[in-house]
Formats: structure tokens, C-alpha cells, sequence
């Protein structure tokens, strides 16, 4: 029985959607741009259609031209957003029916209702920032006075989130957790789709760095995702990175964390052997989106794109005789785009199995036809969105 991995690039963009300029992102292109500042050098990703998906999407292809080898097409999303969230889900099969609740752009952001409650049944001395901000500037920003009040930092962004930092040492992990449990309560009516709770180490704002003990506090998918849908039919399911906590901790098999793109690659290629028959591996690698997207590094971004690509031949030489590889990004986050925010775009999807007919399955109108796709392949479903294409 072949299995299936799905590796999600976590805001890989290759243009805006028809919709971008709804989003303020109309012209936004995450690969593009970086090429514009670099010669990005991914002969792997070329070779399974990433230069192709580009052109798919905006006729532009910025790659060298590279020798076929797999099938490829482009995806546009379709629910109303451009979260981790709402890509992830589409992804899986599920596109979003409704309209997540944001903060406004206001100081502070969140409504006082919601403030005080946090510090009241968290018992804190108040919370710092309460405004849109970048979670490494931010904690820049307010770290000393953190460790100096112990009040945590409450920010959020673009997206429908509460992110809440504290110090992993100082004011303690647990306790970081606790505080976003409470704040996960009191966001439910509000429509919220994530509380991030965001640790923190060292003793200066010159010092400061996130570890990877971020934990996602999400809403349940509204109906059974891929991982869901497998799990119930008794498959063997992996996810890596922070897909457990995207999917609310529903289908999402054996968890593993780790801190950082090579701990993720690492992680993959060491559980890809043990999968069993009819399986199913997801990983989320997270740096391109929050340590080069958000950070607005195109050249760090496509270092770290060369540097995943360098790593696919190890992925590819351990796929067994029907095996099904599947790549693709939840959203876009354009490196040069204005803000810190993500960007409204299409998405590359590249598939391999071994003795494919390199191809284009097109331009594909839902994410949820990836998920669509691989349910098919594995013999489960069909989901409740997503058209399969012919593999």
C-alpha cells in the first residue's frame, strides 16, 4: 500500500491571487522577488516544476531551466484569509466557511474586557505591547521591561491571532502556557483562530532569541481533515513542526516538534523509513515564513531555500515503489512586500513518485485539491472539498 508525505513550505507564495489586491497585495510574489536579489540555485525544486508552477501563475518563470522529472501546478485558496490556519486547513480538505474575528490597528488592540480578564484569572501585574507588532521587534521592544514587571507581551498581527511572549526562564513555560489557555477561553467569542504562546530566553533586548517551545492554541476544525479522516481509518499518521497544533491536536497521529528547518528536515528523513504502509507524514517547515518572510530577508530566505533544496535527494531516495511526495505552501509572505505581514498569493504544488510522467496538472482553483488528491492516492475518502487531479 503507498504512503504519502506532504511537505508544506510554509509561505512559499509564487504570486498574488486573483483576489490580492483585495488583501493590499496585488503584485506581491515571494519567489519572484527573491530572485530579483539573488540567484537562487534550487536544481531539485526546478526539476519537479517549481519554475513551471511560477509561470502557471503569473507567467513568469525565474528559474534556470532545469530537466523534468515531476508532475506540477499551482493552487489558489479560496477561503477568506492568509493564515497558517486558513491554509492548512484548505490544505487538508476543509476550506474556511466564514470570517475569522481580528484586532484592529488600535493601541491598545485588544478590547479592555479581554485585557482584564486575561490579568485577572492569570493573576498577572498587567500585560505589555497590546498592539500589532513583529514578534522579534516586539520582544526587542518590551523584554526588559518584561523581566522587570513580569507582565507578559500581548501582540498580534494581520492574521486572527493573540500572541503572548514571556520569558521560558523568568517567568516559566508553564506558566506562559497557562496564561494562553486562559486567553484561548475568552477569545472564543471573539472568533479568534490561534492564542500563540511565544517563549523567550536571555537577559538583553540585544539578547533575546524565541525557542522552540512555541505552542499553538487553535480552534477545532469545523469538519474531518485528511489527518482526520485517516486517523480514523487506522493509518499511521506523522506530523512534524507545529502541524499538531494547526489542527487543533484532531487526527494528527504521533507529534514531533523541533526548533528550526534542519531539525525538521532531520526529523522527516528519520521517521520516512518507519512509516508504515498507508501512511501519511506532514511537516511544516516554519523558518521561510518567521525568520525570513516576516523579518522581510530575501537573501536569507533563499539561503534557506537552497538549503532545503539541497536535501530533497534524501527525501526522494526513500520513497518506496508508489510513494507519493507532495510540496506546497499555506499562504505567501513576501520578503520585499511593504509590512510584516502576509501576503495574499498562489501557491507551487510539485508531486513525485517514482516512474511519473512529468507534467502539469494545472491551475488547480482550491487547496483543497491537494488534500483531495492524496486521499485518493492512499484509498481513504473522498473529502468533503477538493477536486483529485490524475496522477
Amino acid at each position: 500500500m503507498p504512503r504519502a508525505f506532504l511537505l508544506i513550505l510554509d509561505s512559499f507564495g509564487i504570486g498574488g491571487a486573483p483576489d490580492a489586491a483585495a488583501f493590499g497585495d496585488e503584485g506581491s510574489n515571494t519567489l519572484a522577488h527573491i530572485c530579483d536579489h539573488m540567484a537562487l540555485n534550487v536544481p531539485h525544486m526546478a526539476s519537479l516544476g517549481l519554475g513551471q508552477a511560477a509561470a502557471l501563475s503569473t507567467g513568469r518563470n525565474p528559474l534556470a531551466p532545469a530537466s523534468l522529472i515531476g508532475q506540477y501546478g499551482c493552487a489558489t485558496e479560496v477561503s477568506r484569509g492568509k493564515d497558517t490556519i486558513t491554509g492548512h486547513w484548505e490544505i487538508g480538505g476543509v476550506p474556511l466557511k466564514f470570517d475569522w474575528g481580528y484586532f484592529p490597528h488600535t493601541v491598545p488592540a485588544f478590547p479592555q474586557e479581554l485585557i482584564d480578564g486575561i490579568v485577572s484569572r492569570a493573576n498577572l501585574p498587567g500585560l505589555l505591547a497590546m498592539c500589532h507588532a513583529s514578534g522579534t521587534q516586539v520582544i526587542e521592544d518590551f523584554g526588559e521591561e518584561h523581566l522587570r514587571t513580569g507582565k507578559p507581551i500581548a501582540y498580534t498581527s494581520a492574521d486572527s491571532v493573540l500572541q503572548i511572549a514571556a520569558h521560558e526562564e523568568h517567568f516559566g513555560l508553564e506558566r506562559l502556557y497557562e496564561v494562553c489557555r486562559i486567553a484561548r477561553e475568552l477569545t472564543y467569542p471573539m472568533n479568534i483562530g490561534r492564542i500563540i504562546a511565544r517563549p523567550f530566553v536571555g537577559e538583553t533586548a540585544k539578547t533575546f532569541t524565541r525557542t522552540g517551545h512555541r505552542k499553538d492554541f487553535a480552534v477545532t476544525p469545523p469538519s474531518p481533515t485528511l489527518l482526520e479522516v485517516l486517523s480514523k481509518a487506522g493509518r499511521d499518521v506523522v506530523s512534524v513542526g507545529k502541524i499538531g497544533d494547526i489542527y487543533a491536536h484532531v487526527g494528527t497521529g504521533r507529534e514531533i516538534k523541533g526548533a528550526g528547518n534542519p531539525a525538521f528536515m532531520a526529523t522527516t528523513l528519520a521517521n520516512m523509513d518507519g512509516l508504515a504502509d498507508g501512511g501519511f507524514l506532514m511537516t511544516n517547515f516554519v523558518d521561510f515564513d518567521s525568520e525570513f518572510g516576516h523579518r522581510r530577508d530575501p537573501i536569507g530566505y533563499g539561503t534557506a531555500l537552497e538549503a532545503f533544496d539541497a536535501q530533497l535527494p534524501q527525501i526522494i531516495t526513500k520513497l518506496r515503489e508508489g510513494d507519493l511526495l507532495v510540496m506546497t505552501a499555506d499562504h505567501g509572505n513576501d520578503p520585499t512586500w511593504k509590512g510584516t505581514d502576509h501576503t495574499r498569493e498562489q501557491v507551487p504544488v510539485m508531486t513525485y513518485i517514482r516512474g511519473i510522467t512529468p507534467g502539469s496538472f494545472g491551475r488547480r482553483k482550491s487547496f483543497a485539491d491537494i488534500g483531495q488528491t492524496i486521499a485518493r492516492h492512499l484509498g481513504v475518502g473522498p473529502l468533503d472539498a477538493g477536486e483529485a487531479w490524475t496522477i
